[in-house]
């Protein structure tokens, strides 16, 4: 373990010798003695682990003293110990910050060991909260996140990156499944408020009567069963991000609420007067269309263009090409590590039926197909027999859809001239007919 600098400020010589040996007996402390607060002030340079403070020094007191420490550093814990047995001088001084407030007598030597023991176990702890914070940052990189070469999602990179390196409000649309949480975490883990808290609110799965206090809390009887006070998703997220899913889902009276502690960027608990003051980053996401539902009366329009700041729309994986090929191979080595299977490879004929799959459910539901296929197959490899499809909302099978053969052609001939960049030549070849059928159905219309 590190030495852990400890100044201790006394200026009763005696005192202080006492202090100073009773706390050297642990072989990590290295501890320093100065008996004036212009001596402490002099050595702050030296960055000590912990401060060790005399109320009444000779030439400022220490609630004085403390203030012209803060002013060096604002981080250091400080243990005040006084002669004087005032509460308000104690209470005073905590308000202010001090770590602790001791007063002198026979047992504040060892007051005084158990003091340092908890502060510096806290510092541990906030050390290791940020070593975990930082490795967490590293890990949600955009390209070791979010699996795929495609050219749809390195667009999406590319503007992932520019939301990272600003504060602007980010709006997240895509389809179901599409991995609309993990865009929002590693933006935030990849900005400057990575260190603080990421807060993710799912507000289709919570119950209507309840949103307001999950999002704003509550005071201690605001309502019957408030049995003490709540912090809310807000004030949680104070300092660092909060992601608001599915927010095409909250009703129009609760909108309302939202807009104006965007607005005003404070809250208020439900039943208190204290406005809270929120530094914060709001990401949202939906899979629905926030502009239509504006349209319908559903969304109200000035709490979109609050939050609409920056707009990511996430491809859909059928979109993607061989990024599905690229995920399959993820899932199934994850799966086999975690449930030590070995390596199993996925042969080409389960490749090919993943290929021509449409994925409704998208990258979920392909870890689905994958998870299953892979406890399914004999022996290493995974086969066409072994990807077992399990679509079930309507239009998730082709038929379902009440369409004629020409309108089902022109949907397929769209997609795949937009999953080749509108390339006639290559979406011919891929769709096995003529090219000249692709041009003259761009020529009257039918594929617009």
């Amino acid at each position: 373990m590190s030495a852990y600098n400890i100044f201790v400020v006394e200026d009763d010589a005696w005192y202080g010798e006492i202090l100073k040996y009773h706390i050297s007996l642990n072989p990590d402390y290295i501890v320093t003695w100065f008996t004036t607060g212009k001596e402490l002030l002099d050595n702050l340079y030296r960055q000590p682990d912990l401060i060790s403070l005399d109320f009444s020094l000779p030439d400022m007191l220490g609630d004085k003293l403390y203030q012209k420490v803060r002013q060096v550093n604002k981080d250091v814990p400080v243990i005040v110990i006084s002669s004087q047995e005032k509460i308000a001088v104690a209470v005073n001084l905590l308000k202010m910050g001090v770590s602790d407030y001791l007063v002198k007598d026979d047992s504040t030597k060892d007051l005084l060991w158990n003091s340092i023991i908890r502060i510096r176990e806290n510092q541990n702890l906030k050390k290791e909260v940020e070593s975990l914070r930082e490795e967490l940052g590293q890990k949600f990189s955009f390209e070791k996140t979010i699996i795929g070469q495609s050219e749809p999602l390195k667009k999406i990179f590319s503007i992932m990156e520019k939301a990272s390196k600003t504060n602007i409000n980010v709006s997240i649309t895509g389809e179901t499944g599409t991995g609309k949480e993990i865009v929002a975490k590693a933006i935030h883990y990849n900005s400057d408020r990575r260190k603080k808290a990421f807060v993710p609110v799912n507000m289709a799965a919570i119950p209507r009567e309840l949103i307001e206090s999950e999002l704003f809390g509550y005071e201690k009887g605001a309502f019957t069963g408030a049995a003490a006070r709540k912090i809310g998703k807000f004030e949680e997220a104070n300092g660092g991000t909060i992601f608001l899913d599915e927010i095409a889902e909250l009703e129009l009276n609760v909108q309302s609420k939202l807009l104006r502690v965007l607005q005003e960027r404070e809250v208020t608990r439900i039943g208190g007067n204290e406005r809270i003051k929120l530094d914060i980053r709001v990401l949202v996401a939906t899979h629905k269309n926030i502009a239509e539902e504006v349209r319908k009366g559903n969304f109200r329009e000035d709490l979109y263009y609050r939050i609409i700041g920056l707009p990511i729309e996430l491809p859909p994986l059928r979109e993607r090409g061989n990024d599905i090929l690229i995920l399959a191979k993820h899932f199934v080595d994850d799966f086999a590590k975690q449930n030590k299977l070995g390596l199993i490879n996925i042969a080409q004929d389960a490749k090919n039926k993943l290929l021509h799959y449409h994925f409704p459910g998208n990258i979920r539901e392909l870890k689905a197909i994958i998870d299953l296929a892979a406890v399914m197959c004999d022996g290493n490899e995974i086969t066409a027999k072994d990807i077992t499809f399990n679509a079930t909302r309507k239009g998730d099978t082709f038929i379902m859809d009440n369409k004629t053969l020409k309108e089902y052609t022109c949907e397929i001939i769209k997609v795949y001239l937009k999953k080749n960049n509108n390339d006639v030549v290559a979406t011919a070849r891929a769709l096995d007919i003529g090219k000249s059928t692709i041009y003259k159905m761009l020529q009257t219309g039918e594929l617009n």
